[in-house]
C-alpha cells in the first residue's frame, strides 16, 4: 500500500457532494466560509450515525481503530491503516485509503484469508442509491490502493428487531452485500472523479442555477448562499407548490406579486397570495363556526412528546419506534372556567409507556372533546399503545374517538395571516395569534430537541442538571397545550364577533 501521500483533493463525502451539485463541491473546497449553519436536526443525524457506527464494531470485536479521532489527520490515518495491515491486524475500524488524490475511510474492514471484506455502517433501515454511490467510490479507491477485496457490504438497522435485555448486535443489524452493484458503478466513479478534479482545478465557481438538487438527497450546506437572491417570502413558500415553484422561477417569476392571475393556484394558495399582497388576514367565519360546533365541553387540550431512537432504548421496543415519554394536558370545564393542568414526564431511566397510559387515562376519564394539534400524531401513538397494552385498548379507543384536530382551520386556510408564511404548524400559528406565546424564550423550542434532552436524562448525575432538563421539557410541552387554549379563544372570539 502507498504511504507518504500528498494531501487529498477529494474525499468520499466531497465526491457525494459533487454528485449532488458541482457548485457545492467547489464552494466547499475554496469558500467554506459561505456554508450555512448546521441545523440541530443535522447534528442529531450525525450523532445517531456515530453511535450506530460504534455499536456495529461489536459485530467484529477486537479491531484496531485508525480513525480521525485517533490520528487527527486523514494522511496519518492512511499511514496507520497501512501499518495495521502490515502488522497483521485482521479487523480495522475507520480504515483509511488514498489513491490519486482521493481519500476514503471504511467503517470496518475484516480479513478473510488473503482478502478483505469491507463494511460500511449506516443508520438507515435499508440500502439506498446514495449508499451505493458511497460504497462504489470506496471500492474504487481501496482496490486501486492495492488491497484485495473479497466482498463489500452495507450494515444497516433491522427495524423488525425487538429489544429484550442487552442489545443483540447480530439481530439489530442486517448485513447486505452490494459488491455486484458496486462493480457495475466503477466506470461511473472513475469518470466522476476526473470530472470533479477538473471542476476543482477551475478558476471560477461553476454557474449552476438553484434547483431540486439544493434539497435532494439532502439540503445543501450552501443553500443560504445560493438562494440569497430569493426574497424571504416567494413562490417557493406557497404551500404545496413543489415543482411548479421552479417552473415559475425558470420563466423569471420569483415574487408573489408577479404570479399571473390566471396561473391556476389552488384555493389555499390564492388565499396566501392575496393575504400577502394586501397584508391582511383571511377569516371564514362560517367555517370557523362549523368547526366550533364539533367541540363539546368540557375540553381537554393534549400534546405528546416522543423519542425515535435508532438503537432501542427500552425492552419491547424497535429501532426508530416512536416512544411517548411526556404529555401535557389542560382541562376546561366550560368556556369561563380557569384551565387545570395535568402532566406526565418519564424519568429517562425506565420505560415510561405504561405509567404514561395509566395516568393519561385517569386524567382524561371524563366526557368531552380532546383537542390536539396535528391529530395524526397523537392518534397513531394511542393506537400503538393500545396494541402494546391490550388491557387498556378499549379506553384508549374511547380517547381516540373524542379527538378533534385544532390544526384544521389553519391547515384549510379558514384562518390565515401573512406572518404564517404559508405554514400552519403550531410554532407559526400561535405567535401569529398572540406574540406573547412565542417559543423563542424557551430553552427547548421544537420536538426533536425535546427528545434529545429526554434521552440525556439517563446519563446525568447532577440533581440540579436533571431538574433543569425536566423543567425545560415541562415548559416546552406546556407551551404547546396552553397555546391551544389561546388559539381556541381566538376562534371563539371571531365566531361571536358581529358581521
Amino acid at each position: 500500500m502507498k504511504t507518504n501521500l500528498p494531501f487529498h483533493v477529494l474525499s468520499k463525502s466531497s465526491f457525494q457532494m459533487g454528485l449532488q451539485c458541482t457548485k457545492s463541491l467547489y464552494l466547499n473546497k475554496y469558500h467554506s466560509e459561505l456554508r450555512g449553519e448546521t441545523s440541530e436536526k443535522t447534528k442529531e443525524v450525525f450523532e445517531t450515525g456515530h453511535s450506530v457506527g460504534t455499536l456495529a464494531q461489536k459485530l467484529f470485536p477486537g479491531g484496531m481503530d485508525c480513525g480521525f479521532e485517533i490520528t487527527k489527520s486523514g494522511q496519518k490515518s492512511v499511514e496507520l491503516t497501512a501499518k495495521a495491515i502490515s502488522d497483521g491486524s485482521e479487523v480495522i475500524y475507520e480504515a483509511a485509503f488514498q489513491h490519486d488524490g482521493v481519500l476514503v475511510i471504511a467503517d470496518i474492514i475484516v480479513k478473510s484469508k488473503n482478502q478483505w471484506n469491507i463494511y460500511e455502517v449506516k443508520s438507515s433501515t435499508s440500502v439506498s442509491d446514495y449508499q451505493i454511490n458511497d460504497t462504489s467510490v470506496q471500492y474504487y479507491i481501496i482496490t486501486k490502493s492495492g488491497l484485495l477485496i473479497d466482498d463489500i457490504s452495507v450494515i444497516h438497522i433491522n427495524n423488525k428487531y425487538v429489544r429484550q435485555g442487552e442489545i443483540n448486535v447480530h439481530q439489530l443489524f442486517t448485513i447486505r452485500s452490494v459488491k455486484e452493484k458496486v462493480i457495475s458503478f466503477q466506470d461511473f466513479v472513475e469518470n466522476k472523479i476526473a470530472e470533479f478534479k477538473q471542476v476543482l482545478n477551475g478558476d471560477t465557481i461553476p454557474e449552476i442555477e438553484i434547483g431540486s438538487q439544493c434539497n435532494e438527497p439532502f439540503e445543501c450546506d450552501f443553500k443560504s448562499h445560493c438562494w440569497k437572491h430569493i426574497p424571504d417570502y416567494s413562490v417557493f413558500n406557497l404551500s404545496y407548490m413543489g415543482k411548479k415553484a421552479f417552473d415559475l422561477y425558470k420563466i423569471g417569476i420569483v415574487e408573489i406579486k408577479d404570479i399571473p392571475d390566471d396561473y391556476g393556484l389552488s384555493v389555499n394558495q390564492a388565499v396566501e397570495k392575496n393575504c400577502f399582497l394586501g397584508q391582511k388576514k383571511y377569516i371564514n367565519k362560517t367555517e370557523i363556526k362549523s368547526f366550533l360546533n364539533n367541540l363539546k365541553y368540557p375540553l381537554y387540550f393534549m400534546d405528546f412528546e416522543s423519542i425515535q431512537a435508532a438503537i432501542p432504548v427500552f425492552d419491547n421496543s424497535r429501532p426508530y419506534q416512536q416512544l411517548v415519554f411526556q404529555y401535557s394536558l389542560y382541562y376546561k370545564k366550560d368556556r369561563k372556567s380557569e384551565p387545570e393542568h395535568f402532566e406526565f414526564l418519564g424519568d429517562g431511566k425506565t420505560d415510561p409507556r405504561l405509567e404514561f397510559v395509566e395516568k393519561l387515562l385517569k386524567d382524561t376519564a371524563g366526557e368531552g372533546t380532546i383537542l390536539v394539534y396535528n391529530a395524526s400524531f397523537e392518534i397513531t401513538r394511542l393506537k400503538e399503545l393500545a396494541a402494546i397494552f391490550p388491557q387498556y385498548a378499549f379506553k384508549l379507543q374511547d380517547r381516540i374517538s373524542r379527538i378533534v384536530d385544532l390544526m384544521i382551520p389553519f391547515q384549510n386556510r379558514t384562518y390565515y395571516k401573512p406572518d404564517m408564511v404559508s405554514r400552519h404548524s403550531l410554532k407559526k400559528v400561535l405567535p401569529s395569534i398572540n406574540s406573547d406565546y412565542s417559543y423563542s424564550n424557551l430553552e427547548i423550542q421544537e420536538g426533536g430537541a425535546a427528545g434529545v434532552e429526554y434521552l440525556r436524562l439517563s446519563s446525568l448525575q447532577s440533581e440540579e442538571e436533571i431538574n433543569t432538563v425536566r423543567k425545560n421539557l415541562l415548559d416546552y410541552c406546556g407551551r404547546d397545550t396552553y397555546g391551544m387554549i389561546v388559539i381556541l379563544e381566538e376562534l371563539e372570539r371571531i365566531a361571536e364577533t358581529e358581521e
